[in-house]
Parts: structure tokens; C-alpha cells; sequence
């Protein structure tokens, strides 16, 4: 088994690969995710220097990723390819069409994403993350699974939550709020809990995971206070942390909701500001009162002091919370996108 990214997340690969079942080599691509923006027309692409340059500079990465996947194909000889629909997704499935290899993708964001819709026309088969009605994808090849998440995130129990708190060493009456930014970190996120860990009870405790590039400034910024903690990366334990955790702060991405839909936590969701498909998740997150959803906007002007500080007060909102968010569980989902490429790669047979 092989697993395609680019460098910038080639490390964090390699810590989440370690612990594999079965082993997997990691290769690197060079990739392009174009620039988009909700409020640019047509001609602001081409009249935005800076946003012309890089979008320039994406195509000629994409081309260069598109002939890097050709020689992983053919030395590689894959039987499928499985493709989550992020932007290297997009030269491997360029490859995998010349060369006539199956492929099967996954859109997790309820919003579907730029690269599967490019490459959905050629899929043998789709799963997605959200109900079908979602997706402009056809439906004769399409399956609602939902996301694909670690088999450990299943509802937390009071006493679990206290024996997690004491393995990270801190009092099982402490509470704690866990921010999460993916797997690169969120600088919003970081700036925003440590200012609000400045005015929290002494009752409560933070813990960061800050990302390898925001790493050093969330600690320097967090420098002198008791009661946070910056971590860099959770490779291993990430789910013990988040079972920790009375609140959790995350970015609206598919796979840390679900996650935390199957934990059973109440959350802060913050979608990315330039990010369309964080956004659209929020908003069916936020109509079902399964989140609070703050904006990146709304956390540089403070809110989100505010916000958890009500929140850690207010336990019978958390419970709320986390039974609605619950409800979007499917606990099921790595299975049922496992079976489906199993499926698609009998069929080449």
C-alpha cells in the first residue's frame, strides 16, 4: 500500500503511518490548490497580481504532480486508487485515468470539492459524507457512508473522561478545553485560546495543538501561564486528548466532526475563512444546534472568550450539544467505503 502527498504533510504522514496494521510507503507529489474566493469575480483573478501569480504557479505544479503520478502508476502497477479529494488528489486522478486504473473517491465536506468534481466523471464508484442530495454526483455510482473514522471514537462516559484526564495529568475536576486546527494547525485557534486562557477560571485548564508551523509562536505567546499547554502534533493519543476534553475548539473540517460526532463532544466549530467547504459544513452543523459556530472574524475580535466562558459554565448546553452532534455519527463508514473498493477492485477481475 501506498499513500501520495505532497511534502508539507509528509511528516505528519509518516507519525499517522507508523501505526498502520500493514505497512505503507509514503511518496511526495508537488501539487497546486488554486486560489478561490467567494466575493471574486471573473476578472479580479486575472486584475490580482498576487492571486494571479500563484494560481500560475499552481498550474505548473499540477503539471508537474500530473508527471510525477504517471511514474508512480506505471512503477507501481497499483490495482485502485483511492482518492479523498484533496488537491494532490487531482494529478494522481489525471494519472490514473491515462493509465486506466480505477479509482474511487470519497467527498467528506458537504460541500463537494473543486478536484472531485473534476475527477467524479471517471470514478467507478463515489462515497460521500453527507446525503446524496448534496452532491451534483450521479447517483447510479454514488453512496452516502459518511466519514471514515477512528474505530476508538465512540461516546465517552463520565468515568472515561476522568481516567483521560489523568493519564494527561490533570485533575479529572479540572475543566478542559482542547483546540485542534488539522493536521498543519490554526493559527486563529491558537491566538484566541491563549487569549482567553488569560481570563478563565483557575478551575480550568487548555491544551493547544498548535501545528509544526505555528509551533513556536503559540508557545512563546502562551509563555507564563499556568493553565495552558502547547503541544506540537498528536500522532498517537489524539483520541485520549479529545476524550479528555469537556469543550473542544476545532476547524469545520468533515473528518474532525465526525470524530467528535462519535466522541459524543460538545464543540466551537471555526470554518476556515478561505474555505468554502468548512463553511458549508458549519452551517448544517450549526442549523441542527449540533455546534456553535464562530467565524475567524469573530474570534479576532474576541468571541470566543465569551463564548467558551459561557459554555464551560453551562453544563445542560453542553449536553445539548453533544447529543445533536452525535446524531451525525455513522459509525459504520470506514467499513462501508472499505467494502466499496474492495467491490470496484473485484470488478477489474
Amino acid at each position: 500500500m501506498r499513500f501520495v502527498c505532497d511534502s508539507g504533510f509528509a511528516p505528519q504522514a509518516r507519525s499517522i503511518m507508523a501505526g498502520a496494521t500493514m505497512p505503507v510507503s509514503i511518496s511526495t507529489i508537488r501539487a497546486g490548490k488554486f486560489r478561490r474566493y467567494k466575493h471574486f469575480r471573473l476578472i479580479d483573478y486575472v486584475t490580482t497580481p498576487s492571486v494571479l501569480f500563484h494560481n500560475l504557479i499552481d498550474i505548473v505544479q499540477i503539471a508537474i504532480g500530473f508527471i510525477q503520478s504517471m511514474w508512480l502508476i506505471l512503477r507501481f502497477r497499483p490495482d485502485i486508487i483511492f482518492a479523498k479529494g484533496g488537491f494532490v488528489c487531482l494529478p494522481v486522478g489525471w494519472a490514473a485515468r491515462l493509465c486506466r486504473v480505477p479509482i474511487v473517491i470519497h467527498d467528506s465536506d458537504a460541500r463537494p470539492g473543486l478536484t472531485n468534481r473534476l475527477i467524479a466523471p471517471f470514478a467507478r464508484a463515489i462515497a460521500t459524507g453527507y446525503p446524496l442530495e448534496n452532491y451534483p454526483y450521479d447517483q447510479h455510482k454514488s453512496t452516502y457512508t459518511g466519514v471514515p473514522i477512528r474505530a476508538e471514537c465512540r461516546p465517552v462516559t463520565s468515568d472515561m473522561q476522568r481516567s483521560a484526564k489523568s493519564a494527561f495529568g490533570i485533575s479529572p475536576d479540572t475543566r478542559l478545553t482542547v483546540g485542534v486546527g488539522g493536521g498543519l494547525g490554526a493559527k486563529a485557534i491558537n491566538v484566541a485560546l491563549i487569549e482567553a486562557a488569560k481570563t478563565l477560571p483557575t478551575d480550568t485548564h487548555c491544551i493547544i495543538v498548535a501545528g509544526v508551523k505555528h509551533y513556536e509562536d503559540a508557545l512563546q505567546a502562551a509563555n507564563g501561564l499556568a493553565n495552558i499547554e502547547i503541544l506540537e502534533f498528536v500522532a498517537e493519543g489524539m483520541v485520549e486528548l479529545l476524550s479528555a476534553a469537556d469543550i473542544v475548539v476545532t476547524r469545520a473540517s468533515a473528518t474532525s466532526l465526525q470524530e467528535l460526532a462519535g466522541l459524543q463532544k460538545p464543540i466551537i466549530a471555526v470554518p476556515a475563512r478561505q474555505l468554502g467547504d468548512q463553511h458549508k459544513n458549519a452551517e448544517l452543523y450549526a442549523a441542527a444546534d449540533a455546534a456553535i459556530v464562530l467565524d475567524d472574524d469573530a474570534l479576532e475580535h474576541g468571541e470566543l472568550t465569551t463564548t467558551l466562558a459561557t459554555l464551560l459554565d453551562d453544563p445542560t448546553r453542553q449536553e445539548q450539544l453533544s447529543k445533536n452532534l452525535h446524531a451525525f455519527a455513522k459509525p459504520h463508514a470506514a467499513t462501508d467505503v472499505a467494502q466499496i473498493v474492495l467491490n470496484v477492485a473485484a470488478a477489474k477481475h
